[in-house]
């Protein structure tokens, strides 16, 4: 196999492990964290803030794997540019959008 396949490959697993976390949080009985080692806050809503959840982080991964296919074009590509800071942005969207949305439509007063 190709080295970039191979990357490629691993870039993906990577991103359906995310997806995977999206799709647990849709069965989930309690509030979804999403800061690594930090508890959730306090929810209202624990269903409907955990579906968000879901959908976040499930975008997130699609999302993900779609900025890894320059690693098709091989590693020393000018494309790689595109997903580094593809996931840069990615991820402080993500982080506003759970911030300033998600957190503020669930969390309790």
């Amino acid at each position: 196999m190709d080295g970039k396949i191979i990357g490629f490959i691993v870039w993906a697993i990577v991103g359906c492990f995310i997806i995977g976390i999206g799709i647990s949080a849709f069965f989930r009985k309690k509030a979804v964290g999403f800061w690594a080692n930090i508890k959730a806050e306090p929810i209202n809503d624990i269903k409907n803030y955990n579906y968000a959840m879901g959908k976040l982080f499930i975008v997130y991964g699609v999302i993900f794997i779609l900025l890894g296919t320059p690693l098709l074009s091989g590693q020393n590509s000018p494309f790689i540019l595109l997903s580094v800071v593809g996931i840069m942005i990615e991820t402080i969207v993500t982080m506003a959008i759970y911030t300033l949305i998600i957190v503020k439509k669930y969390k309790k007063n």
